[in-house]
C-alpha cells in the first residue's frame, strides 16, 4: 500500500470519525490547543516527550490534511462570534527554545500553518533553563558518588548515560519547586562537579531577539511566560506581578506588537498559579491567558484558565484520534 493511499486512507477515517466523537463541534464553537517546548534534531532518551523534527513535520502534516490549525487570537474571536470552524486546531510553543526558529518554523512555514510562541525574557540574552542547565552538568560529570545529603537530595552514583539520564531526571523533578535561590544554588554547584560554569555551557537553547523578530515576520504571535520562568505560588505578590508584567514590557519593546496572551508557568491550577495570578495577568492588560489542563476551549471556558494539551502518540492514526477525543473533552 503507497503512502499517498494510505494518508488517504487515514483522512477519511480521521474525518469518519470525528463525527463520532465531535459531531456539531462547530455549532458548539470548541478547539483544542497543543503545547509543544523543544523540537530535537534527534531524539533524546531523556527528552522523549519532546518530538524530533521528523515527527514534528508527520503531526504538522496531519493537522493541515485533517484539521483548521488556527492562530491563537483568531481562534478566540471566532469563538466568540460563534463561527469557528470544525476541528480547529492551534499550535504553541512554550519557554522560548531556539529549535522554535531553526527547526520547527521552517516546517510550518511549508505547511502554511500559523503559531504562537511563549517566552521567558530572561533566557534571550544566551543563557539556559535552569532544568537544561541541570541536564548538560550531569550528563558531563565525571563518573563517581556524590553527596547531595546536604541539600535533602541523597547520594547519587554516576556511572553510564542511563544512570546519568535517570540522576538527572530526578534533579529537574526535585528543583522545580524549589525555592529560587535554592535550585540556583543546586544549578551552580552541578555545574561545579561537572567542572565548568554556566558560560562554558553548549551553545544557548533559547530563542534570542533577532530570532523572535523573525518569528513575527514569518506570521508567529509572541506572548508572554513571565521573565524568568518562576512557579508564580513560590513567589510574593510583589515578585509575581513583576514577573507577569516585566515580561509583556520587554516582549512589546522587541517585536514592535502589542503582547495580547499569557501562559503561567507549568500552568497547573492550585499548584503553579492560583487566582491571585489570574487577576495579575488581568492586570498586566493581557487578553486572555493559557493552563495545561487538556480540554476543548468552548464559549463557557475562563478566558484567564484556557486549556492546552501536549500530545504525545507515536503514529499519525493515534495523535489524530488522540485530538478528537480533546475536541470532545470539556477540561
Amino acid at each position: 500500500m503507497n503512502a499517498t493511499f494510505t494518508n488517504w486512507i487515514r483522512g477519511k477515517l480521521v474525518r469518519l470519525l470525528s463525527h463520532r466523537y465531535v459531531w456539531g463541534s462547530a455549532d458548539n464553537s470548541r478547539f483544542i490547543i497543543l503545547i509543544y517546548h523543544r523540537i530535537l534534531a534527534t531524539s533524546d532518551p531523556l527528552l522523549e516527550s519532546e518530538p524530533d523534527v521528523a515527527s514534528f513535520r508527520w503531526q504538522m502534516e496531519a493537522l493541515a490534511s485533517n484539521f483548521n490549525v488556527m492562530a491563537l487570537h483568531d481562534a478566540l474571536d471566532k469563538l466568540r462570534d460563534r463561527c469557528l470552524p470544525a476541528r480547529t486546531v492551534c499550535i504553541t510553543f512554550d519557554d522560548g527554545y531556539r529549535s522554535t526558529h531553526d527547526l520547527a518554523l521552517p516546517v510550518l512555514k511549508e505547511l502554511g500553518l500559523p503559531a504562537t510562541v511563549f517566552i521567558a525574557t530572561r533566557y534571550m540574552d544566551g543563557s539556559n533553563m535552569w532544568n537544561d542547565r541541570i541536564m548538560n552538568a550531569v550528563r558531563k560529570m565525571p563518573q563517581g558518588l556524590f553527596d547531595l545529603n546536604d541539600m535533602q537530595l541523597g547520594l547519587h552514583l554516576v556511572s553510564d548515560p542511563a544512570s546519568r539520564d535517570l540522576i538527572a531526571d530526578k534533579l529537574i523533578q526535585a528543583a522545580k519547586y524549589m525555592p529560587t535561590g535554592q535550585r540556583q544554588t543546586l544549578t551552580d554547584r552541578l555545574e561545579l562537579l561537572a567542572g565548568q560554569t554556566h558560560h562554558q555551557n553548549d551553545q544557548s537553547l533559547m530563542l534570542n531577539a533577532e530570532m523572535v523578530r523573525t518569528l513575527v515576520s514569518n506570521g508567529f504571535e509572541v506572548g508572554g511566560h513571565t521573565v524568568t520562568h518562576p512557579i508564580l505560588t513560590k513567589l510574593d505578590d510583589r515578585e509575581a506581578l513583576w514577573e507577569i508584567a516585566q515580561c509583556k514590557e520587554e516582549l512589546e519593546s522587541i517585536t514592535g506588537h502589542p503582547v495580547r496572551l499569557f501562559a503561567y508557568p507549568n500552568g497547573k491550577a492550585g499548584m503553579d498559579y492560583d487566582e491571585r495570578h489570574v487577576q495579575m495577568a488581568k492586570q498586566a492588560g493581557y487578553d486572555a491567558a493559557f493552563i495545561t489542563t487538556i480540554g476543548a476551549v468552548s464559549n463557557d471556558t475562563d478566558l484567564f484558565q484556557i486549556p492546552r494539551g501536549r500530545p504525545w502518540d507515536k503514529s499519525p492514526l493515534m495523535f489524530q484520534l488522540r485530538l478528537l477525543r480533546w475536541l470532545a473533552q470539556s477540561p
